[in-house]
This record gives C-alpha cells, structure tokens and sequence, in this order.
C-alpha cells in the first residue's frame, strides 16, 4: 500500500469515527450542529471549549452527553462566587495514622479527571479561574510546590451565561486564550422545538452509547498533526492573525478604527490545527483556504479586544473579524510557493 492510499484510509476510518461519536450526541442533542462539531473538533485537536449562551439552550447537556458517549472519567464543577481554588484542585489534608502520627495527605480535586464541565465558569472570582491556567495549558497541578500530571486526554468544557451580570466575574484575556473555540449556542428552530419537547417530554430517557475511548482519541489527535499544510495556506493563516493587530503591517481598516489588541500566536496555531480537522471530514490530507476560513471565528472571537469606539457604536466582535475575513486576500503579492504535493 502506497504512502497516498495509507493516508486515505486513515482519513476515511476518522470519518466514520467521528460519525458515530456526531450520531449518538444526535440521539439526545437537536440541532447545533455547528456547536457540536466545533466541540469535537476541540475533542479531536485535544483543545478546550468555551460554550457562550443563555441558560435553557442545552450547553450542559451536550458536554454531559459528550462524556457519555466517549470513555472518559467525568466531573462537574459548579462555579460559584465562593469557589476556592482548592475546591478545584485540591488540598493536602491532615491525617491521622492508626498509631497516632499526623501525616499529610493529598486529597484530589474535581479537576483530576479526563472531561471537566466548568459549569458558568464565569461566576466563579478570578482567583478561582487563574487556577486553572497551568491545568488547562500545561496538563499539570501544582499544589504545594508539587506538581501532578492529569491523565490523558483531558478537555475542559465551560460554559457561561452572556446576559445576566450580576454576581459574574469577565474571564482573564490569559485564559480566554487558553480555550481553543468559544462557541455561541443560538436557539433551536420550529421544527427543532417540537422535536426537543417531542423527546423530553414523553417519559422516555435516550442514553447514548460509549463508542470512543481515551486511546483512540490520541490516536485521532495525532493523525490530525499529519495533515499536510501547504506553504501559502500557512502564510494566510499567519496573515489573518496579523490582520488583527491594529496598525500592523496587515491591517485593514476596520483592523484600526475598532480594535484595541489583537490575537496571540495561539490563535495562528488553533486555526491551523482545526483547519486539518476539517479537511479530514472532508476527505482530504491537506489544508484549504476554505477550511481556515470555516473556523476563523469560533478560534479569533474571544481573542481581540474592541476599543471605546466599537462599544460606542455597539459593534460586535464577529462582524469585525468578518469584515477582516472579506478583506484580507488568501493569496498576498510576496506568498512563498506552493510546496510540492506528496505522491
């Protein structure tokens, strides 16, 4: 089998295995489908997710029912004002031994586990939510001067809730940058409502079924790093980020007039990798312009800041970053030359 055949039938096995996770989150979710799929290209890139929306509209459930479907460990913090950063990782205790010595002993957080739900992780005051900077970046605890390695995979999945501000804390900009996708949850449709009160509403309880383990999803995440990304498609990537730093050398307009500061390099390297993940669903080993621009927003929302102007003018973050999208070219006069295709 050549090196092309091989990457097609890998390419082919993820599609159906990314099929059967989407199929059985269908069973209990309806609708979202851009929601669920940028949560599990986070799954599948092994980033964390930030679900934005008002309360009723399913983001629980569908990280709930994302744990149930893959074999993973599983917990649920519930953020509140009066969290404690050790109600997050946990504490060394005092114990006493059966001779009558005291020994300390380290009693594990929520956060030790594979798929963390930070339930309105926004109510929780930044001296909580700075807790999990090193966890979500690094994969480690450091409590006490010692740190502690969490089992992989591990994702964080957060939620927070636009509307209501009283008793909310706005997330650090360090750890916004931490979440690969921030996902805006809408609400459903007619037809979508009925069926939504169709199956909630009857007695009848849908489980979905474990089909994916801890294993097989590194395994996906690595073939994901083997997707080919051509010369000028890294070059676009790296200008539309640049495109966000206010009177940079890529700039536009709408670049200067309504942003305050732009995106991190972290932002080059979540579109670049999400980017594969689609090209993946799409049968090809290889990076698309159409693909980086299918997941410019979820990956560039939470990572630019508005000035004055825009908040004057109530301009909203996603029609900037479109308008950055439409007017910066894919191709640029001094782009380097298409590599050569792999046979």
């Amino acid at each position: 089998m050549s090196i092309g055949d091989s990457m097609q039938q890998r390419t082919e096995q993820f599609r159906q295995r990314y099929g059967s996770v989407r199929e059985q989150i269908g069973r209990v979710i309806v609708g979202h489908d851009d929601v669920v799929h940028g949560v599990l290209t986070c799954l599948f890139v092994g980033g964390h997710c930030l679900l934005e929306g008002v309360p009723g509209l399913g983001k629980t459930l569908l990280v709930r029912t994302l744990a149930k479907t893959l074999d993973l460990d599983f917990s649920r913090i519930q953020f509140t004002p009066d969290l404690m950063p050790a109600d997050v990782l946990g504490t060394n205790m005092v114990l006493e031994t059966p001779d009558g010595k005291r020994t300390f002993e380290f009693q594990k957080g929520p956060i030790f586990t594979q798929i963390c739900l930070a339930d309105e992780i926004n109510r929780a005051t930044p001296k909580t939510q700075s807790a999990l900077l090193e966890t979500m970046q690094e994969g480690t605890i450091t409590v006490a001067g010692q740190s502690r390695v969490l089992k992989k995979p591990f994702f964080v999945m957060a939620t927070q809730n636009p509307i209501e501000q009283e008793g909310t804390y706005p997330l650090p900009e360090a750890q916004l940058d931490r979440f690969m996708f921030k996902l805006t949850v809408g609400y459903s449709g007619r037809e979508e409502m009925a069926t939504i009160i169709d199956r909630t509403t009857r007695g009848v309880t849908i489980e979905p079924e474990k089909v994916m383990d801890g294993e097989e999803i590194i395994q996906w995440q690595q073939l994901v790093r083997e997707v080919i990304l051509a010369d000028h498609v890294r070059d676009y990537i790296v200008r539309l980020t640049l495109a966000t730093h206010p009177e940079g050398p890529f700039a536009v307009d709408v670049t200067n007039q309504y942003l305050r500061w732009g995106a991190s390099p972290r932002a080059a390297q979540t579109i670049t990798l999400a980017a594969k993940v689609r090209a993946l669903l799409e049968g090809r080993y290889n990076v698309s312009f159409e693909d980086v621009r299918r997941v410019f927003l979820p990956a560039m929302r939470h990572r630019v800041i508005l000035n004055f102007e825009a908040q004057a003018e109530e301009m909203d973050t996603d029609q900037v970053l479109l308008d950055i999208l439409e007017k910066l070219p894919e191709k640029a006069d001094d782009a380097p030359v298409m590599a050569a295709a792999v046979e």
